[in-house]
């Protein structure tokens, strides 16, 4: 389980019972009231892109996807 501080660009996690890679992050830190991160993300089953923010200290799950390159033969 992981934080929102720990979100990276390319980090996969899952979020409202879906797979989602992070393809911008943005550390916000206004000078009123507590800290955020903002995000865009791209879902990995259907390429669908959100954009959402996470309060600072937000837990979230972390998912290992290993991708492979695959040669389709006909």
């Amino acid at each position: 389980m992981a934080t929102s501080n720990d979100i990276r660009k390319g980090l996969c996690i899952e979020y409202s019972n879906d797979i989602y890679k992070v393809i911008e992050f943005l550390h916000v830190k206004p000078g009123k009231g507590p800290a955020f991160v903002r995000t865009k993300l791209k879902s990995v089953t259907n390429g669908k892109v959100i954009d959402n923010t996470f309060s600072a200290g937000h837990k979230i799950e972390e998912v290992k996807v290993i991708t492979r390159k695959f040669q389709y033969l006909y």
